[in-house]
Order: C-alpha cells, then structure tokens, then sequence
C-alpha cells in the first residue's frame, strides 16, 4: 500500500510500501486536522526570524527566514498520524527538504554525528536519530494544502517527519542541535517513546 507521495518539481513520484498497512495500528482516519500542542499558540515575526544548526557541526551556523524561502522548494503528500490516535491520509505540505535545507546552509556534519534535537522558538523539543532528519520524505514545511501554515498548526514554520508519530514534527522549530547521543526531548522526558515509530505502535517508553 501506498505510504506518501512526494512530488517535487520533476513531477509525481508514488512510494509503495507493502511490507506494512497504510493506517498503523491503533489508529483511526479522519478529514480534519485537530490543534494539539502542549504551549500556548504564539505569532513568530519572519523578519526577525533565525534557524540555527550547531552541535556535532564542523561550524555552527544560522538562516534568515529570506535565505531560507531560497532553498529549493517541495511539495510532499503525506500520511499523518498522531500518537493520540487518529490518522489523516494525503495531506499536503509544501517546504523544503531537511537534507536540501542543510545544503543550502552549508553544514557540514561530524563523522560523530547520530542524533539530533529540534529546538523551537519555545521551550519545546524532540529527538530524532539523524537518518530519520535525512530522510527523503523530512521536511521544513511553511505550507498546509497551498495555503501558508498557521501558527496553529506551528507556522510559520513546521518540522514534518512522516515516518514517525506526529509529536516528532516540532512546531515553531528553530534549530537543530545535532548530538552524538540520543537524548530525550520535551515529550520523550514525560514518557513518550524515543523514538515514535507508528507500525510498531511505539508510543510510550
């Protein structure tokens, strides 16, 4: 069964994934799109944004939210699915890829380099092991269904990480902190899994 659909600029590009069902278990699908988040909804002023990248990096560095609206942008279609339970199927998100971004900003990452933290302009963080941020369907994302992201729904900027529960997909991100050891972040430290994955219903640790 079909898993995402990523469609760049080339075209269409339909992923398959028939080693797993389309809806993980323990979910229900449903069209709408709830407004969960454990901090209060805050406005982010683009002009005086930053995103930083620090860490296992040969140099920190940092991009304006102009420098970033340069990087080459992506249209994905993705299976969403919270932790909580329910599910939305093909939605659409329009940003950039995470690998893209990284390009753009020139990181260069340590050979040490295995996990990172998504920091936001709030105090909110999650974890993520480095190939999951890398990704081929892991985004930054500014767009929902063509239209800009709301700051409901973490804009102006989203992380999106399809393949793991939706907690992982820090809203307000603002850096990534790259580390050689995992290391819990917000939710994980309140007991949710390190790692998210929705097929094997890794919820909680």
């Amino acid at each position: 069964m079909g898993v995402f659909q990523r469609r760049p600029s080339g075209g269409p590009e339909f992923v398959s994934r028939p080693d797993r069902p389309r809806v993980p278990p323990g979910q229900s699908v449903t069209t709408s799109f709830p407004t969960l988040t454990a901090e209060q909804v805050l406005s982010v002023d683009v002009n005086n944004f930053t995103f930083r990248f620090w860490g296992e990096v040969r140099e920190p560095t940092e991009m304006t939210w102009q420098q970033l609206m340069t990087v080459k942008h992506t249209i994905l279609t993705a299976d969403f699915h919270c932790v909580t339970g329910w599910s939305m199927l093909e939605t659409e998100w329009g940003g950039a890829l995470v690998r893209d971004v990284l390009e753009a900003a020139h990181v260069e990452l340590s050979t040490s380099a295995r996990f990172v933290m998504a920091h936001c302009t709030t105090e909110f963080t999650t974890n993520l092991p480095l190939e999951a941020l890398l990704a081929d369907d892991t985004m930054l994302v500014w767009e929902w269904n063509r239209l800009p992201l709301t700051s409901e729904h973490g804009g102006p900027l989203r992380l999106l990480v399809p393949s793991l529960y939706a907690w992982k997909d820090a809203k307000w991100v603002s850096g990534f902190e790259f580390l050689t050891e995992d290391r819990p972040g917000f939710w994980e430290s309140r007991g949710y899994h390190m790692h998210g994955d929705p097929w094997k219903e890794e919820r909680y640790g």
